[in-house]
């Protein structure tokens, strides 16, 4: 059966995100502390959440253009806010950081930094998941 631009959509977040796993095993991006561009640390339970995502879309892409709506409605808004509370308190919740080591006295612009992907990534999703599957059935 043919795929909807919303199916095709979470295919592709699929494909994003397990790039995003494999970013930090590419040489050169992390500082000698392990941080990802100087700004985060990932780890296993990080790397868990981003392939978790990434399945999540493959199989709501794979399966019915309804799925990947609810992929993208759901997903984004959860993923979105994890990336706001990140920029306001420079820990979120999606990791539990918030919870386990509170908030960090980071400057905005890098709670800023290391929240953006979230806020993108998440906003995006909300976009195609609210707004551009009300327009596009195919």
């Amino acid at each position: 059966m043919k795929k909807t631009i919303i199916q095709k959509l979470a295919i592709a977040y699929f494909v994003m995100f397990m790039g995003v796993v494999a970013l930090d095993f590419i040489p050169g991006l992390k500082t000698a502390d392990g941080y990802l561009f100087g700004l985060f640390a990932l780890d296993l339970y990080d790397h868990s959440l981003h392939a978790f995502s990434g399945a999540w879309a493959l199989w709501a892409g794979l399966t019915s253009h309804k799925r990947a709506v609810n992929y993208f409605k759901w997903f984004g808004l959860v993923y979105f806010f994890d990336g706001v509370v990140g920029c306001i308190l420079g820990n979120a919740y999606l990791d539990f950081g918030i919870f386990l080591y509170g908030p960090t006295d980071w400057s905005w612009i890098v709670k800023f930094l290391a929240s953006f992907p979230h806020i993108m990534i998440g906003g995006t999703a909300v976009i195609i998941g609210f707004w551009l599957s009300r327009r596009s059935r195919y």
